[in-house]
């Protein structure tokens, strides 16, 4: 075989570095040989290993994450389709996946609802939403009709979405008329970022009595102390990961933490931004 020509002494050269490693590794691997492991270690690594995944799920329990591969999609209307996440009594929290051209009909809200754009856009009224823009609905407040021209995949809590009663009350809202309650939107480079500990910089979305939404942004290589949670905690990745104690979320995961369990320190190796509602 005819080698290709170098194109410097230096590429020659570090070719030839390259070429004596690989041989030396060759000749080093002839000569070695696996020792048996004692089966006295085997056992005593496998019982370490096993206290300590007991002692993990115990830490994590009452937790929930619904990976983005996970959760069983649902038909909603044509064009759409929707996975739960979490119900509670203040809404249902959801993805909803919208088609090309895919609408929904006009709608009043019975309890306050707050969406996300995670991918794609939104169109409703002569408002144009895209990628992490947020959006909140009080009570009583009237949507127009929200489609999507390019499609788009969307997360929303408080949302009717999974209750058949509560949907049909909202479209029957939908065609009395407005009034003074109006929805609101943030876009995703609007709002003030103010840094709360080392590494980690909050945007406050929506308050309510002792109930707050914000964005929470990570640096990466950034810790965070462990923490209580008097009200559920819910959690959406937006993007990069975190590590709560020995839970991995990654972009597109949910996590809810209900009222009385913890969470352990919080890590991320690469940034992440998340959405983030619970106490104040």
């Amino acid at each position: 075989m005819i080698e290709k020509p170098y194109d410097s002494v230096d590429q020659a050269q570090n070719a030839f570095e390259d070429k004596e490693q690989e041989n030396l590794l060759a000749m080093l691997s002839e000569h070695l040989q696996l020792l048996p492991t004692s089966p006295v270690v085997l056992e005593t690594l496998e019982k370490r290993l096993e206290s300590r995944i007991k002692s993990s799920i115990a830490k994590h329990a009452g937790l929930v994450t619904v990976r983005a591969r996970e959760g069983i999609w649902q038909k909603l209307t044509n064009g759409i389709r929707f996975k739960s996440l979490w119900q509670s009594a203040l809404g249902n929290s959801v993805l909803i996946e919208f088609s090309p051209g895919a609408a929904l009909p006009f709608h009043r809200h019975t309890s306050v609802e707050e969406g996300i754009v995670l991918s794609g856009g939104l169109q409703f009224d002569d408002l144009e939403l895209s990628q992490f823009d947020y959006h909140i609905s009080p009570v009583g407040s009237r949507h127009g009709r929200i489609s999507s021209k390019q499609g788009a995949l969307a997360y929303l809590r408080g949302s009717s979405i999974g209750q058949p009663f509560s949907m049909f009350k909202e479209v029957l809202g939908g065609f009395l008329p407005k009034n003074h309650k109006e929805s609101e939107s943030i876009l995703s480079h609007e709002g003030d970022w103010y840094e709360v500990s080392d590494g980690v910089f909050q945007k406050d979305l929506w308050a309510e009595g002792n109930i707050i939404s914000r964005y929470i942004r990570i640096n990466a290589n950034t810790q965070i102390a462990g923490h209580e949670h008097p009200l559920d905690e819910e959690c959406m990745m937006l993007s990069g990961d975190i590590f709560l104690g020995d839970i991995l979320l990654q972009a597109g995961d949910y996590h809810v933490a209900p009222a009385g369990t913890e969470h352990l320190e919080i890590t991320s190796d690469t940034g992440a931004l998340l959405f983030v509602r619970g106490a104040t």
